[in-house]
């Protein structure tokens, strides 16, 4: 198979060099392009039509949360998701990454196996958040617990709430088809009702979801 394509985005060429050694080590994994500012992060996108983004979010011309949102509204660009990948697990960026479109958050300091694992779920439409990260997400949906709960799940039927429910705890789909005892190929077909259906564009917003339809607390 051919490996997943990744364009690495940050304003240090060091990182970049950096970041590429890991991907490039990885044999299923292969550097692209890189990129050093959000409008070139943009530009080099659409040249290259990678399958991963791997965004920083500081950086000068145009910051990684505004051109995660013009990668994400992109007609061309519909099968590349992004990663973004940074120093700060500050609130605002996490809340600002996802409303833009993004995948995932990872901290830079995270273990290199697990950037080529989130890379890997990236890819395949899952999620990957910092541990720390996706704990204050959680606390966020509870703490507004008080509002009424999101609506469409009457859309769904009994094993897709089980599907969404497991998305939301952070299980992979492998661990989903055994959690259930079902193959792979009907955990995806699942997981693409699911998001047809709520209107998902990826497995970032069904966690989201699983919270707002309180099947999680």
């Amino acid at each position: 198979m051919a490996p997943i394509r990744v364009l690495v985005v940050d304003d240090q060429p060091l990182i970049r060099r950096s970041l590429g050694l890991i991907i490039d080590g990885e044999a299923d994994l292969a550097v692209v392009g890189e990129a050093g500012t959000g409008s070139e992060a943009v530009a080099q996108a659409l040249r290259l039509q990678p399958d991963v983004v791997l965004m920083d979010v500081r950086m000068p011309g145009g910051d990684g949360i505004e051109a995660t949102g013009r990668i994400a509204a992109e007609p061309e660009l519909e099968g590349t998701r992004v990663l973004v990948l940074s120093m700060f697990e500050l609130d605002e960026y996490v809340d600002a990454a996802l409303r833009a479109g993004a995948s995932g958050f990872l901290l830079k300091d995270a273990p290199p196996e697990q950037l080529a694992d989130a890379i890997r779920r990236t890819r395949s439409g899952e999620s990957l958040f910092a541990p720390s990260i996706l704990a204050r997400l959680v606390e966020e949906f509870l703490e507004r617990s008080a509002a009424p709960p999101a609506t469409g799940l009457d859309r769904l039927t009994a094993r897709e709430v089980e599907v969404l429910t497991l998305i939301g705890r952070g299980l992979s789909n492998d661990e989903i088809g055994a959690h259930l005892v079902i193959s792979m190929g009907t955990v995806k077909t699942h997981i693409g009702s699911i998001r047809a259906k709520l209107h998902a564009r990826d497995r970032a917003q069904l966690v989201i979801a699983a919270y707002e339809h309180r099947l999680l607390r």
